[in-house]
């Protein structure tokens, strides 16, 4: 069960081993654009390609939707990037359900693990396949893969390397569970954190805050849903940034969301120095480097 790209590679490791798989349910055929046709979600399409059955799923919790499962009787669920799941549907498989979720839980429970462990600056992140149960990301733990973050890593850079990170535990857990030598283990509570979804609300940026503390902010929301900020009246999109180094004067010393140019170079006034710009986007334009903005715009605005 799945629906984005990212659980494609699953699909794929479970496809290419011994196990078999008995149906694909995935969220139904989509728009893309007004005028386009539905289109399938990722894993349909790789469903399709496989010649594997597939599911539409319009209602998780209905009867027809148990109805056909249980003509199944399926071993085993296996979830990635889908939907939360009524009790009556984890209880159908004999062996019972997992899913694979993109962060080191109890860390960063929630639809954006990825986007909030580099938000918070974490050197470390990972995948965890785990039981369901009732609640969302809080059932037993079966197994966890590793992987650090680079300073300067994005969400989407990070999330590429997640994907083919967690099909590979997946494929480990689940041959745990057919062999009977999975060890469950149950989390610890008081160590969750949240991470729920992004919206335009809680992904403006805050010039008043520590450049670092900006830059994680920055690259945890690029490619989607991106840093924000309003140059005068207009709504700026910042994709990526860089702490400024010792290259950088210290003469250059600005207020929070005050610009200023040096070496072409575009620079924005933090809480605790200056922090380089280097891509951004107004409205009805394409990406611009730093030095393109500073060529082009004027640094009289602030940042805010």
């Amino acid at each position: 069960m799945g629906s984005p790209d990212f659980a494609v590679p699953s699909l794929d490791a479970l496809y290419h081993s011994h196990h078999r798989i008995l149906a694909v349910a995935s969220n139904p055929d989509k728009r893309r654009g007004r005028r386009s046709r539905p289109e399938p979600t990722d894993v349909k399409k790789r469903a399709l390609e496989l010649g594997l059955p597939v599911i539409d799923v319009e209602d998780v919790k209905s009867d027809t939707f148990e109805t056909r499962l249980r003509e199944l009787a399926p071993d085993l669920l296996v979830v990635v990037a889908f939907r939360i799941l009524p009790a009556h549907i984890l209880a159908v498989p004999r062996l019972g359900s997992v899913n694979l979720h993109a962060s080191l839980l109890p860390k960063y429970r929630g639809a954006a693990p990825i986007h909030h462990a580099i938000m918070q600056g974490e050197q470390e992140t990972g995948c965890t396949v785990f039981f369901l149960d009732e609640k969302v990301d809080t059932g037993e733990i079966i197994g966890q893969a590793k992987t650090d973050i680079g300073p300067d890593e994005t969400t989407g850079e990070v999330y590429n390397r997640l994907k083919h990170l967690g099909a590979e535990l997946l494929l480990e857990t689940v041959q745990e569970i057919a062999d009977d030598t999975a060890k469950p283990v149950k989390q610890n509570h008081s160590a969750a954190t949240p991470a729920p979804k992004l919206f335009s609300e809680n992904t403006r940026i805050d010039f008043s805050e520590k450049s670092t503390d900006i830059h994680n902010f920055i690259r945890g929301l690029n490619p989607f849903p991106v840093a924000w900020c309003k140059y005068g009246d207009q709504k700026m999109n910042i994709y990526l940034s860089r702490p400024a180094g010792s290259e950088v004067p210290e003469s250059l010393k600005l207020s929070p969301g005050e610009l200023a140019a040096h070496d072409s170079r575009l620079f924005a006034g933090c809480g605790d120095g200056v922090l380089e710009l280097l891509v951004v986007q107004l409205p009805g334009t394409k990406k611009m480097t730093g030095t393109e903005f500073v060529n082009g715009y004027g640094l009289d605005k602030k940042l805010s």
